[in-house]
């Protein structure tokens, strides 16, 4: 197995153990390593407090006993304390020569006994955080490895101190990309560095190329922010600090013929304060918030991206007209401000209309000196570095997935066309797609990962996904994103809201304060509100749970609007059926149309009160 040479020291590689037993007894849970008995600690089921393993800790017989593969992490809430862990997980490829694996499965351990003697208010407390402990186990796209860290790209790891791959796996990792970061904390106090995986969320793809007589191993590994995690429509546009929602790292790694190469983009949310607020519409009304912080989210947005990567590409996505071009205007406005920044707008559904994709051409004349100029990282067979990469590409859209993911999979292939021919795998006259079947192979690395950060932010499938995996527009394609687009309203407006507030919750932008926890539905704070009236309201990590005494509760109310105007047009239906034989049915035609009309228009007026929202923190 290749190491890589600049992190070759003395010192041993730290590796986590890869199988655990769980012992469930009465009154506690017993974790242990089958690689090594003597190490593990245990959880009591009364207080939820870990201690270390002794002689007496597991005396006598568990009740059940099981494998699993990894602590994700503990979590305290109104009275209990809940323990995740892996049960089961699928190897997926490797990184630089480790396995990688994801995570298939995951069960929530209740450490809650005090319940039975807590109050009527902390149990109905209690009951809503463990339902967003549920949503929690069926996270998709994480992924991990015991043996080495994969949040860091390349070019990071082979600017590592000697010595730095002894230390413990999340000590070696970028907090940013550490989905379970939040999780891991107690376990950190407690100095269980065996037991504790640094997990990333996004997405690791891994293909084999044979490309005349060389084999290239291509990996594609995405890297999902923790900072301003959320759903599509909950968490749009910065924060305060300038974290934007869903940005993304994503790597191409390329390893042929003893050499190894690695190409870097990135995406997130437009950097301003905007939001855009579900209301039963299928495409809610977006709004640009003017605040006079603005100038200094966008300027820290970028500059901690300067400062990580570089010299700065951003590629605005976006449509010129109606409302996605006003957020378009505002952001150019913005980036006439921002130093060392080339800020590139390119209309991607006014230049590819008609399934013209071959135009990206444009968008790459446009950037291609400065892109190329960024480079990419090249280490050679004995380990010295021939380039580094020295800046990135921002792309975004509106969501930063379908038209994001069209892009950065065009660009990607510009970049391996150079890597391939600088290493000598390809002639300068030669290009990957020249090599069909690998051709296809690689366009399906960069569909899959599309798929899979669309579901992590919208809960469905990306569009556009078989203009990535084929070059053109199909007609099941067509079809796949006219039902991805109908779920994508679904989730967003029915479902999306608790997905929040569970995300809220795991990654620690809400905590639980068991000392001043108010009742669900006391602290005033409403979702709906216009963002600028509440800037100042989620300053704080720790708030209460959000008010829900003043609106419509959707899921009680919504079944009984649907049910009323689903009845109604049939009734109508019927009813102009019969107008023709009996006059007297032209009243019966009317009062059923009029009930309908005016449940229809409620529902329109009161469209965001049925819908679901967050209860925990703001939108920022």
């Amino acid at each position: 197995m290749d190491i890589e040479p600049s992190l070759v020291g003395s010192a041993e590689r730290f590796k986590l153990d890869h199988e655990l037993e769980l012992h469930e007894f009465e009154d506690k849970f017993v974790i242990k390593s089958l690689q090594s008995p003597n190490q593990g600690f245990w959880i009591s089921r009364r207080d939820g407090n870990i201690n270390f393993l002794d002689d007496e800790t597991c005396s006598g017989s568990p009740s059940r006993t099981s494998t699993i593969y990894g602590v994700v992490g503990t979590i305290r809430l109104v009275v209990g304390t809940y323990v995740v862990v892996i049960t089961s997980c699928k190897e997926v490829g490797s990184f630089l020569g480790y396995p990688v694996y994801r995570v298939m499965s995951m069960r929530v351990l209740a450490c809650n006994d005090a319940l039975k003697f807590s109050t009527g208010q902390e149990k109905k407390d209690e009951a809503y955080f463990m339902t967003l402990l549920n949503i929690v186990e069926s996270t998709p796209g994480l992924y991990y490895s015991y043996e080495t860290d994969i949040t860091l790209n390349l070019q990071r790891r082979n600017k590592l101190v000697e010595g730095w791959m002894s230390k413990p796996l999340w000590k070696q990792a970028d907090p940013r990309y550490v989905w379970n970061r939040h999780l891991s904390e107690e376990l950190i106090e407690c100095k269980l560095d065996r037991f504790i995986v640094p997990i990333i969320q996004g997405s690791f793809q891994v293909a084999e190329l044979k490309l005349k007589d060389s084999h290239a191993m291509v990996t594609l590994v995405s890297r999902r922010c923790n900072r301003r995690l959320g759903t599509r429509m909950w968490r749009r546009g910065a924060n305060l600090e300038g974290d934007a929602a869903n940005f993304i790292e994503t790597e191409q790694l390329l390893e042929t013929e003893g050499f190894r190469s690695s190409f870097l983009q990135v995406r997130g949310s437009i950097p301003l304060l905007w939001e855009q607020i579900v209301d039963l519409s299928y495409k809610p009304h977006l709004s640009v918030i003017k605040h006079e912080q603005t100038p200094l989210v966008v300027e820290r947005h970028f500059s901690d991206l300067s400062q990580r990567y570089g010299e700065i590409i951003a590629i605005d996505l976006t449509e010129k007209h109606g409302e996605e071009g006003q957020l378009s205007a505002a952001y150019a406005a913005e980036m006439k401000n921002v130093p060392n920044v080339r800020y590139v707008p390119f209309d991607f559904h006014g230049h590819c209309k008609d399934s013209n994709f071959d135009n990206l051409e444009i968008l790459y004349d446009q950037i291609s000196e400065d892109a190329e100029k960024q480079r990419y990282f090249l280490i050679d067979r004995e380990g010295n570095v021939q380039e580094e990469q020295r800046g990135v590409i921002r792309s975004n859209c509106v969501d930063s997935l379908d038209r994001t993911n069209v892009t950065q999979c065009y660009l990607a292939q510009k970049a391996l066309n150079l890597q391939l021919q600088r290493i000598g795998v390809l002639s300068p006259s030669e290009c990957i797609s020249m090599f069909d079947e690998e051709y296809g192979k690689y366009r399906a690395l960069w569909a899959e990962q599309g798929d899979e950060i669309s579901l992590e932010y919208t809960g469905t499938h990306a569009l556009k996904g078989d203009i990535v995996r084929y070059g053109k527009q199909t007609i099941f394609g067509m079809i796949k994103d006219g039902m991805s687009a109908l779920s994508r309203y679904y989730l967003n407006n029915f479902h999306d809201g608790i997905r929040q507030d569970a995300l809220d919750l795991i990654s620690g932008h809400y905590t639980v304060n068991r000392n001043s926890l108010s009742p669900i539905g006391q602290n005033g704070f409403d979702p709906f509100s216009p963002l600028q009236h509440n800037l100042n309201a989620v300053s704080g990590n720790t708030l209460c749970l959000t008010s829900t005494n003043t609106s419509i509760e959707y899921d009680t109310f919504l079944p009984v609007t649907s049910a009323l105007i689903i009845g109604g047009l049939t009734a109508t239906t019927l009813t102009v059926q019969q107008v023709g034989r009996n006059v007297h049915q032209y009243v019966s035609t009317a009062i059923c149309a009029g009930i309908t009309a005016g449940v229809m228009a409620i529902l329109k007026a009161n469209g965001r009160q049925f819908c679901s929202r967050p209860r925990l923190c703001g939108l920022l």
